[in-house]
């Protein structure tokens, strides 16, 4: 197992850290549950907190509907906990649960501030593979296309490289050149998955009657994680 020597359920998180983005984001989920859970095991709230944010980011990309819990739950895991980049991640999550639907990119704006002025480039160059999402869900390829240079510049640092083909792949665009990717099942199955991941919620968009590529946007966004009326359910 990919990881297997860290203590306290970061082995599990590893793993999953790895698989998504190759687009293998159902394994990364479960093994981002499984370093949930061994955490819960051992104690360790911030990495229980962490990993619970990381699965409902990737939660966030396959089912939309299924990340609000996941969401929520992540929220309650960060009460009394200070992990701003974790924070700044489950907000992240919350704009990709809504790709396709936002109503303005506001949240988006004061999200790059924030993660700029924090110093973080991870959540950084995550927020805008959110807007990557959204705009190729909406077929916007010039704005996908501007993700792409902002991406580039993050990369300056020598991170993060990779998201810049993740961009492209989503936005069904061709590299302008080769990449220093490698990756683990080759670079052809990372880019199906990812355009997997932008047709299915297009089809998703559609058969709820919701904007998406080809459909009439509602103007509608739903905004904050909706909380759950029940008790919250840990995924498996």
């Amino acid at each position: 197992m990919l990881g297997r020597a860290l203590p306290g359920g970061r082995q599990h998180r590893v793993e999953g850290d790895i698989l998504w983005p190759h687009g293998d984001m159902d394994r990364a989920a479960a093994a981002y549950a499984a370093a949930r859970d061994q955490a819960e095991q051992h104690g360790v709230a911030g990495e229980r907190a962490t990993s619970q944010a990381q699965r409902a980011l990737v939660v966030a990309f396959t089912d939309p509907d299924t990340a609000d819990d996941e969401l929520h739950l992540a929220e309650q895991l960060l009460t009394g906990l200070d992990l701003r980049a974790t924070s700044l991640t489950v907000r992240i999550a919350g704009l990709v649960r809504d790709a396709g639907t936002l109503r303005g990119l506001e949240a988006a704006r004061d999200l790059r501030a924030e993660s700029h002025d924090a110093g973080i480039t991870a959540t950084e160059a995550g927020l805008e593979l959110a807007l990557a999402f959204h705009h190729a869900v909406l077929g916007e390829h010039d704005k996908v296309r501007a993700v792409i240079d902002r991406l580039r510049e993050l990369a300056r640092t020598g991170d993060y490289a990779y998201y810049a083909d993740l961009a492209h792949y989503m936005g069904g665009l061709p590299l302008p050149g080769p990449s220093s990717a490698q990756w683990l099942d080759g670079a052809e199955a990372v880019r199906s998955r990812w355009q997997c991941l932008v047709q299915t919620r297009r089809t998703h968009l559609r058969v709820n009657g919701r904007s998406g590529f080809g459909v009439k946007a509602s103007g509608r966004g739903r905004g904050p994680a909706r909380r759950s009326t029940g008790r919250v359910r840990w995924w498996r």
